[in-house]
């Protein structure tokens, strides 16, 4: 039997039959790892020696009784996400040697219940980027072909799981980082509501936007994982105090009776016709499992990409500002003052496109630019969120597309930042909104996969992974493994 090709709600049932041990799965997935990530560079950083501890302990604690689906599953941790002990370096040169000491709260969480932690994952610097080229060490590839890109800013944890590197993986997204991966590296994406999940340990990007979420090969994968990491923490004060349900309770009830919203203005001028066609036949597959479909209008949707690339910016540039060589994190070695440290421990440190977005959000929250910049895009956001609001009051959920493409060539958009800032065009104004989202494969053009996603209210990812699943389980583009 080949392991690594399991869902992890298989392998967890053949742990919980003893079939096989956590060790057993545990060398099969660092096995794949050492076979196949040198053609895609998922790891930043594999911890072979403390997984196999941890699957041992696994191995223990279920012959004591212990049950739990996570228990002995192989996952995979974006590299912006704090591990005790574990090199973390948010994919920069100026956390290069950062091993935090302690964990994020999802971390706590997920070894409570006896997870292996296989390493940390390839991202974009301090996850600013949409293709995983924004890393400061090295590219990764897309595995069902190794010449595009993977999708950013979390394409290692996608790329991980699509290829049987981990059973399941936790990236972050700030404006599309989890949904536009999963999407061009065909697996299930979940971006919960802002707050649903603690961002305690988290290393910040956009304080306003970001959230961590999983990554699955099927929708009960991904709502296995979200279920052991949701809830309130003490620790973040913007965490939600609200009750987590049962996600696999609700996940088998259909699509009867259930009201989806279609915006117009997801499907615009310039998408890729292969992905529209994929997304209006998923629509009509949810027809014919008992939803209703009607088109609905989210007015302000064109200025999304404006207003996130004002607010995103100006919050990294805030929360950037602590990376200066003086606490923590790479230092100039050769520096005559303070200033001089600062400029050239900054000027070293970070890549291209953070100290664009750096000067980008300086700027905006500059004295005589504030008002007509950053404040006019907070205004902007509310208007975008109020769009969201008014159509959920009818329905339950809002299906578009992902991308308007599928994945395109490493390298293709790296000269041009405003078309690689395009590709997040459909995913962005969810974070905008702070709403949950999931996406789940529909379709394939020119053998890359495409993206169907999946709105729903705040606080609703029952909803969300209930359609997802049964469109799922209705199609079986979930099942097609890419050639790496």
């Amino acid at each position: 039997m080949e392991l690594t090709v399991l869902s992890l709600f298989d392998a967890a049932d053949l742990l919980r039959r003893h079939e096989i041990s956590s060790v057993e799965l545990t060398q099969a997935t660092l096995a794949r790892i050492e076979q196949i990530d040198t053609q895609v560079n998922a790891y930043l950083t594999v911890t072979a020696e403390r997984a196999l501890a941890q699957a041992r302990a696994a191995d223990e604690r279920r012959a004591g009784g212990e049950t739990h689906p996570l228990l002995g599953i192989p996952l995979a941790i974006k590299d912006v996400i704090c591990t005790e002990g574990v090199r973390t370096t948010a994919g920069s040169r100026i956390l290069e040697n950062f091993v935090p000491p302690y964990d994020a709260t999802v971390v706590q969480k997920l070894k409570a219940v006896g997870a292996v932690i296989l390493g940390k994952t390839n991202t974009d610097e301090f996850a600013m980027g949409s293709s995983t080229e924004n890393s400061g060490y090295f590219t990764t590839r897309n595995p069902w072909d190794t010449t595009r890109v993977p999708g950013g800013s979390s394409g290692g944890s996608a790329v991980a799981v699509a290829s049987g590197m981990a059973f399941g993986a936790l990236g972050s997204d700030t404006g599309g980082s989890i949904r536009q991966p999963a999407a061009f590296c065909g697996v299930v994406g979940i971006k919960p509501t802002y707050g649903r999940v603690s961002r305690y340990g988290l290393i910040a990007f956009a304080s306003s936007l970001d959230q961590i979420g999983p990554f699955g090969r099927t929708v009960r994968d991904a709502a296995i994982l979200l279920q052991a990491i949701a809830g309130h923490d003490p620790c973040d004060s913007t965490a939600i105090n609200a009750a987590v349900p049962n996600y696999l309770e609700s996940l088998e009830l259909g699509l009867k009776g259930t009201r989806i919203g279609v915006p117009d203005e997801y499907f615009i001028a310039g998408i890729q016709p292969e992905v529209e066609s994929a997304v209006r036949k998923a629509i009509d597959v949810m027809d014919s499992l008992g939803a209703a479909a009607h088109r609905v209008s989210l007015p302000h949707t064109d200025y999304g990409l404006p207003t996130y690339y004002l607010i995103a910016p100006a919050e990294a540039s805030a929360n950037l500002a602590r990376y200066d060589g003086v606490k923590y994190g790479y230092q100039h070695p050769d520096a005559h003052d303070l200033m001089d440290q600062y400029v050239r421990t900054r000027g070293e440190g970070f890549g291209a496109e953070v100290k664009r977005r750096i000067m980008v959000g300086t700027y905006a929250l500059s004295t005589g630019y504030y008002d007509a910049y950053y404040l006019r895009a907070q205004k902007m956001r509310t208007l975008i969120k109020q769009d969201f609001d008014r159509v959920l009051e009818n329905f339950d959920v809002i299906i578009c597309p992902t991308t308007p493409t599928t994945a395109f060539k490493i390298g293709e958009k790296t000269d041009d930042p405003l078309a690689m800032y395009l590709a997040d065009v459909f995913t962005l104004p969810l974070n905008l909104a702070g709403l949950t989202g999931c996406v789940v494969p529909c379709g394939f053009a020119d053998g890359l996969p495409i993206g169907l996603q999946i709105i729903g209210k705040a606080l609703d990812e029952a909803t969300v992974l209930r359609v997802a699943r049964a469109y799922e389980q209705a199609t079986e583009w979930h099942t097609r493994k890419p050639g790496v």
